[in-house]
């Protein structure tokens, strides 16, 4: 996977990539909370957001890229400590859409999961000229 600036601002540890599986992890720390003490929703989602394009990124062939369409996200677990694990599979890959399924947990105990639906393109360029967009 390239450099992903946003997984470094939140402190997520790229832990496995490979075809239609990923698996990503956060040690939870005060900044990831919120006025509550418990851990943001937003830093979860991220979490499984970043699963999900860790286990689709591999099975692109070049020039391809992928976007998110849509996540929803269940939350069943309020989270104060950590870490966070994040383990992803893609569940259908199709030409155009991937559906894709990403489990957060803290140790064995299930605390979020969501599934997503992604867009895979080859981008062109914009009427501009320096801004891909997707075909």
């Amino acid at each position: 996977m390239h450099h992903h600036p946003f997984a470094d601002l939140i402190g997520l540890s790229i832990d496995e990539q490979r075809a239609g599986y990923g698996r990503c992890s956060l040690a939870v720390s005060d900044k990831h909370l919120n006025p509550h003490r418990v851990v943001h929703g937003a830093v979860i989602y991220a979490l499984a957001d970043t699963g999900m394009g860790l286990a689709l990124y591999p099975t692109l062939t070049e020039g391809e890229l992928c976007a998110t369409i849509e996540i929803k996200i269940n939350y069943f677990k309020p989270v104060t400590t950590g870490p966070l694990h994040c383990v992803t599979e893609v569940l259908n890959r199709g030409r155009t859409v991937a559906n894709i399924e990403s489990k957060v947990y803290v140790g064995a105990t299930l605390v979020a999961q969501a599934n997503g639906n992604y867009a895979i393109f080859r981008p062109r360029l914009s009427l501009g000229g320096d801004t891909p967009e997707a075909t």
